[in-house]
């Protein structure tokens, strides 16, 4: 209690140490892994194979992404890696990282909105919930990346040792979710409007980033705005570690993630200062 009560206490304040960001999560990391861990089998639950399903989906998709790209469209990436479903495993990791700060910023708008018994009646550390969400986020992309894994192996073989690096390229997009969805969860609160919005923001990010193309099929000049597109670098350089042999540009990653907690700390001061109202609204 106690420390839901000193999280509480920060509701209202403008400004707050950019540490908060994460010591906030960790005084509160049984909750929120217990609210995540909740979340994830309420999904599955009355289903045959259960959280299994988890899994299959992937496989599935990434079976159809190999039919549909490799087979039909006999598409081709400008990858040292030749094979039939070296498109579909290309895209599928544009889209592991994508669905990420997708899933996250689709659901902030009414994430306080389905939670008002919180909001009314007890005294809880609303800003956990943009945690919640994140670990969720995180868990299917961990079951997707698994997928890719095994399509992987069964397509091309062994991934080079500059695969170990991929998982970093999550960690700015985490801290951009973050800071998003505590934005948008509390703007979502004063403007309903956002949940109708936010989705067909989601979709245009989508197909803005080279996901579905190669970066470059672009003309010189879309391919220099597509430069300042965090996603999309962080895409590329993900693709560059299991398709290229090539570890990540650190200076790059570095200030990628340096400007992503900068947007975490800015959306968390912002969720604090509005907080407040949520009550009145809700």
């Amino acid at each position: 209690m106690t420390t839901i009560t000193h999280s509480a206490s920060y509701s209202g304040r403008l400004f707050c140490s950019p540490v908060r960001v994460f010591s906030s999560a960790w005084s509160q990391r049984t909750l929120i892994l217990r609210l995540a861990r909740r979340e994830i089998e309420a999904r599955y639950r009355g289903s045959v194979l259960g959280i299994a399903w988890s899994l299959i989906v992937p496989l599935v998709l990434l079976a159809v992404y190999t039919f549909v790209f490799s087979i039909v469209f006999k598409a081709r990436w400008d990858m040292p890696i030749e094979g039939k479903g070296v498109f579909a495993l290309v895209l599928f990791t544009g889209l592991i990282l994508f669905n990420v700060i997708a899933e996250c910023v689709t659901r902030a708008p009414s994430l306080m909105l389905n939670n008002p018994s919180y909001i009314k009646k007890v005294v809880f550390p609303l800003e956990t919930f943009a945690w919640v969400t994140i670990v969720v986020a995180l868990f299917n992309a961990a079951v997707s990346s698994a997928a890719l894994l095994i399509g992987y192996v069964v397509l091309v073989g062994l991934p080079p040792v500059s695969a170990l690096a991929f998982p970093l390229m999550a960690i700015p997009l985490v801290l951009l979710a973050l800071g998003l969805t505590w934005f948008l969860s509390s703007v979502g609160v004063y403007l309903r409007d956002m949940q109708q919005f936010v989705p067909v923001l989601v979709t245009i990010a989508m197909f803005m980033s080279p996901i579905f193309y190669p970066k470059e099929a672009l003309p010189a000049a879309a391919q220099a705005v597509t430069e300042l597109n965090p996603l999309a670098i962080v895409i590329e350089q993900a693709r560059g570690t299991l398709f290229r042999g090539e570890f990540p540009n650190w200076t790059v990653l570095a200030l990628h993630f340096f400007l992503a907690w900068l947007v975490a700390w800015l959306g968390f001061m912002w969720f604090n200062k509005t907080r407040k109202g949520f009550a009145d609204v809700v």
